[in-house]
């Protein structure tokens, strides 16, 4: 028995070692993933903006999604909602790596009308803001700092004391 105690040890050392380093690189990305991100992203058009020339000096909350992510789909009409009642905050729906066709089939099918519906092929900003969970929303007050961050779905008490903290800073 003695024999196999000390390289399990070991082996449980460096696990938890490893899960360390690992959480305090997360919590640094997300530490330095505070301002907007700036990447091209492309409109179902097929035309390039950035969030900045979206965000017009008002408040952003911007919705990392997939078509094919059941918590993506469930949020869906409560963003939709959200984005009818807060004209003030501009919101961006960033959809990971899918083709205009889907996405566009997923919104018709869906019965949902939403404005900066954002094509990101490369998954850039779940990389820049260090966002690797669907769905993701990050939260920006108008001078284009991140605020807060859901990951995961978000429901409607969430999503008002949220929408309340962009609004005030």
């Amino acid at each position: 028995m003695k024999r196999f105690l000390r390289p399990l040890l070991w082996v449980l050392l460096v696990v938890v070692l490893v899960l360390g380093v690992m959480a305090a690189l997360v919590a640094l990305m997300e530490q330095q993933s505070g301002a907007r991100p700036d990447v091209a992203l492309k409109t179902l058009a097929g035309e390039t903006v950035t969030l900045d020339q979206i965000a017009e000096g008002k408040p952003m909350v911007v919705n990392i999604w997939a078509t094919w992510c059941p918590p993506c789909i469930r949020e869906m009409p409560l963003l939709a909602k959200a984005q009818k009642a807060y004209p003030d905050i501009r919101f961006v729906f960033v959809n990971q790596g899918e083709h205009s066709e889907t996405v566009t089939d997923f919104l018709k099918n869906g019965d949902l009308t939403l404005e900066n519906v954002l094509l990101d092929s490369g998954g850039q900003v779940a990389k820049v803001t260090a966002s690797m969970a669907l769905p993701t929303t990050l939260f920006y007050n108008a001078a284009g700092e991140q605020v807060d961050l859901q990951r995961g779905e978000l429901n409607a008490d969430i999503l008002e004391a949220l929408l309340s903290r962009i609004q005030s800073d």
